[in-house]
């Protein structure tokens, strides 16, 4: 049994009380980086909080949801997984789109392992096999997994195991489904295997490195995201600029937090704001109610729409925006 001091400058205590000074784990653990790729909407969000277990990242049928690399921890008893889900690899048309793929570049050269994300319900397209040769350049293991395979029949799934198995040397090929679950624990094993021995990463208790701050922001975009037009979701983004405890009638607080929605155009902010504000208020209580059952405490959320023009494409204003 070996044990593991972690750097303790890492970890605010006021922020998780629960995590340990001093970790044991036994002869032969392993632990390391794992990149989950694949090109926009390929289920890499969905597959990653299925092995996480809870929610890391936010999930949509929207392509280009994901914009940072997020790290979700996988903890067993004999391994822990580092899983960083990227944002879809794409031909790209924006500063943005460009910023996102030099992110997910620079994750694969600093992992141990590499997944690869395939729809089963799509056909083998270019972004696919871009995102495989991508992904093999690392020199890297690289597992093919097949995601959303609850979408398919039988046969469709045949013939896509055997299309994939096609395109490349794969260290194995094992067929997914992150929202029934499928075959989920098969593969956190698999990737195990395919690490080599280590001391944990991340404390037990840890199972991500985002901030409160971050997913509160991403909780607004992803609520955004549900029922707007096709061409708004790569349009929006949400900063919080404020947040701060107010004393609640009865005793106790209420955490106030202000946030802001990036638009591109005039025209976006009305679509946004929907009639009569109605959009904006039903974004408002699905982020809240995320946001609140994270926290584990009551909070207002103060929403407003700004125009920010052209900002994907503007260096200065990506900046500010955090990309």
């Amino acid at each position: 049994m070996s044990e593991f001091f972690p750097d303790e400058s890492q970890f605010d205590p006021a922020d998780n009380a629960e995590i340990d000074l001093v970790q044991t784990w036994p002869d032969g653990f392993r632990a390391g980086f794992v990149a989950i790729v694949g090109r926009p909407n390929a289920g890499k969000s969905t597959l990653t909080n299925a092995m996480v277990g809870q929610k890391v990242a936010i999930m949509s049928d929207r392509p280009e949801t994901t914009r940072r690399a997020i790290r979700g921890v996988v903890h067993r008893e004999d391994g822990q997984i580092v899983l960083v889900d990227t944002p879809g690899l794409h031909r790209p048309r924006t500063l943005l789109g460009e910023r996102l793929n030099e992110m997910v570049n620079e994750t694969l050269a600093d992992v141990d392992l590499v997944v690869v994300c395939l729809p089963a319900d799509e056909k083998i397209g270019p972004g696919d096999r871009f995102v495989t040769e991508r992904a093999f350049e690392t020199n890297r293991p690289v597992i093919a997994a097949i995601t959303k395979r609850d979408r398919v029949d039988r046969g469709t799934l045949t013939e896509k195991l055997i299309a994939v198995d096609q395109m490349g040397e794969w260290a194995a090929i094992i067929p997914t489904s992150g929202t029934r679950g499928t075959q989920v624990d098969d593969l956190v094993t698999l990737l195990l295997e395919h690490l080599s021995e280590s001391p944990p990463l991340y404390p037990a208790s840890a199972v991500s490195d985002e901030s409160d701050e971050a997913m509160i922001a991403e909780y607004v975009r992803e609520a955004a995201l549900e029922g707007v037009r096709d061409e708004l979701p790569h349009s929006i983004a949400v900063v919080v600029e404020e947040m701060n405890e107010k004393p609640r009638k009865g005793g106790g607080t209420t955490l106030f937090i202000y946030a802001s929605m990036y638009v591109e155009r005039e025209s976006q902010k009305s679509i946004v704001i929907g009639r009569r504000g109605e959009r904006l208020r039903r974004i408002g209580s699905e982020a809240r109610a995320q946001i609140e059952e994270r926290l584990g405490r009551p909070v207002y959320l103060d929403l407003h729409v700004k125009v920010a023009k052209d900002w994907q494409r503007d260096p200065k204003k990506l900046g500010r925006l955090g990309f």
